[in-house]
């Protein structure tokens, strides 16, 4: 499909999502919201798809929510409108792992919808932040709910708090981010850690995924246990047969993700 605000292609078995806003610095605005919740949903209900990449260009990932767009806004309309739970809430439905690819800033709900990805890939000029602090609000789509888990309490302070901008190598540091690689080789090296969690048994993946996103919603113990039984569910599928007889005979596997 073509879409006002993104750029969608595939990649073999990934998904890529460009944010498309160039001249607003990929600012967040609904239109925005909604094509992503569309584009995310296609390539999650796509078999031929077992990862998703959202990037923005070299200079923003998103520089943030459309502030120009919200100035003017009173309570009851966000309320009403149920503003960010009814479009991008989309984002944390999605079962197959979610790749942010990011590069130049990623700031308010720039670094809020990178931190609802799986994982995110920085660019070494990538800079993050929650600055709503600065204009007379605060985080709204999870800067003082996932940041804490991503990077403790601390640093969750200082950052909402204050509002400053975080490099990248700070953000990996901290733990918000799994790697930082040169601006050039973003993309290339984003795409390829995507293709590698693609080229896994799907089932597998998705397993995968949702157990460690249980982690941060239960305790050690619930946790414990739901990690057991989807292992155990493992042993119901023809890729575990494969795999495990692939690595018995030396061969590589040939996952069917089924």
């Amino acid at each position: 499909m073509s879409y006002e605000h993104l750029l969608v292609e595939t990649r073999g078995r990934v998904g890529l999502i460009r944010l498309n806003r160039p001249q607003r610095m990929n600012a967040l605005n609904d239109a925005l919201a909604a094509e992503l919740g569309d584009a995310l949903a296609g390539f999650d209900g796509d078999d031929g798809i077992g990862a998703i990449v959202i990037t923005g260009n070299e200079r923003a990932f998103a520089a943030g929510a459309d502030i120009g767009a919200m100035a003017e806004w009173d309570y009851r309309k966000v309320f009403v409108d149920d503003y960010i739970t009814r479009d991008w809430e989309a984002v944390r439905r999605i079962r197959k792992p979610v790749l942010a690819a990011v590069a130049g800033y990623a700031l308010g709900g720039g670094c809020e919808l990178a931190m609802m990805c799986d994982l995110i890939v920085a660019a070494d000029t990538a800079q993050f932040g929650q600055p709503e602090i600065t204009i007379g609000t605060m985080p709204g789509m999870g800067g003082t709910q996932r940041l804490p888990r991503a990077v403790g309490k601390a640093k969750a302070m200082d950052w909402c708090l204050t509002g400053r901008l975080i490099d990248a190598a700070e953000a990996e540091r901290s733990g918000l981010v799994a790697r930082v690689v040169p601006a050039d080789r973003l993309e290339d090296e984003t795409l390829a850690i995507a293709a590698r969690i693609a080229s896994y048994s799907l089932p597998v993946v998705l397993k995968i995924k949702e157990a460690i996103n249980r982690a941060y919603e239960s305790s050690l113990a619930e946790g414990l246990l739901f990690e057991r039984r989807e292992f155990h569910a493992t042993f119901a599928l023809d890729d575990q047969k494969e795999g495990m007889r692939a690595f018995v005979g030396k061969r590589k596997p040939d996952f069917r993700h089924r």
